[in-house]
């Protein structure tokens, strides 16, 4: 039975005509579902019940369960969503100081790509997430914190493996008729796979797109991510420059600062030298442990790579991660609880 949450209304308008029902039947569903953030026919009280009972005939409109939450000091809160067939993933909310609240969402259940740097990887693969998971996510974090100002596809998974779906629910997020939610404040991160960078910069949307770059020394990439073997960084470089000259927008880089292996001076000059000419900014981001070896940079060594890249004219701040005590900053997020929570939990 399929999901009516992950339908277009256009879809859905061509569904209800095909089952003798008139548009405007299929529009009123729409709002309660993308507007007013309804998942039960029977609340649609503006439907007939001889409808209702025939759209539960038809669709499911199944969300996740919310199993477990965990909230930080610094507000961040930490979902553990269980799906319809018993898999988990962690989605996250995050609200800073200048009142911007972030829903952080995943794509996947695990990840393929093994980042060494990344808890998730450390699960393995198990599946993709459906656009109606994915969601579903953000409708059951906006119900307890409305007024969601940005979505971020940067939780568990990459989600340009799960292309066609991370694309659906994004037209779904960003239709006028639906969530209304701008496209500039929705932002995709990839690991840099390739192909999918130039499939995605002739989507033309205003969607921003980050990639996880972390080295710009292939040998030294390769061995923090496997993808690099696939993509290096010559090819990563060229389908950037694809991604700027076509969508016009700039691409963020997001540089994970790991002490003594990424941010001697020989990283921070190959990253200059990866940047010049690019349109783009760096982001960034000390590690955050998550049982790994690896260290966070200091704190001289992260200044000195903004301090680097600013004299060389390229944009470059300080990401301050959240949510790092519950294990929900990140790469952190691996189903699995923290020892010395510095928060509330909750069933």
């Amino acid at each position: 039975m399929p999901n009516i949450i992950e339908k277009s209304l256009k879809e859905l308008q061509e569904e209800f005509k095909n089952l003798g029902l008139p548009a405007f039947r299929a529009k009123q569903v729409y709002k309660w579902i993308h507007h007013k953030l309804t998942f039960s026919f029977d609340e649609m009280t503006d439907l007939p019940k001889e409808l209702r009972d025939r759209l539960k005939e038809q669709y499911s409109i199944e969300t996740l369960r919310v199993k477990h939450k965990t909230k930080a000091k610094d507000g961040t809160v930490k979902y553990l969503f269980e799906l319809a067939d018993g898999k988990a993933i962690e989605s996250v909310f995050i609200k800073t100081k200048d009142d911007r609240k972030t829903v952080c969402l995943s794509t996947q259940v695990g990840c393929p790509l093994d980042c060494l740097f990344c808890a998730t990887g450390k699960l393995g693969f198990n599946r993709n997430l459906t656009a109606a998971e994915i969601i579903s996510q953000a409708y059951l974090i906006a119900n307890e914190h409305p007024d969601i100002s940005n979505l971020v596809y940067m939780g568990m998974g990459e989600p340009f493996l799960n292309y066609d779906n991370v694309m659906r629910s994004v037209a779904i997020f960003t239709s006028d008729e639906g969530a209304n939610f701008g496209q500039r404040r929705i932002t995709i991160s990839t690991c840099g796979l390739a192909d999918k960078i130039k499939e995605f910069a002739e989507e033309k949307t205003q969607v921003r797109l980050a990639v996880s770059l972390n080295s710009a020394d292939d040998a030294l990439r390769g061995k923090l991510m496997p993808v690099n073997r696939k993509f290096p960084l010559t090819v990563l470089r060229q389908s950037l420059e694809y991604y700027s000259k076509t969508s016009n927008r700039m691409v963020t880089l997001e540089y994970v600062m790991l002490d003594g292996v990424n941010d001697r001076e020989a990283d921070l000059k190959k990253l200059i030298n990866f940047c010049r000419g690019l349109d783009c900014k760096v982001n960034l981001i000390r590690f955050n442990r998550f049982g790994h070896d690896f260290r966070p940079s200091r704190v001289e060594a992260i200044d000195h790579f903004v301090k680097g890249l600013l004299g060389a004219q390229i944009n470059a701040v300080v990401r301050r991660s959240r949510g790092e005590a519950i294990g929900a900053a990140c790469g952190q997020l691996a189903l699995r609880p923290v020892e010395g929570l510095a928060g509330k939990t909750s069933n």
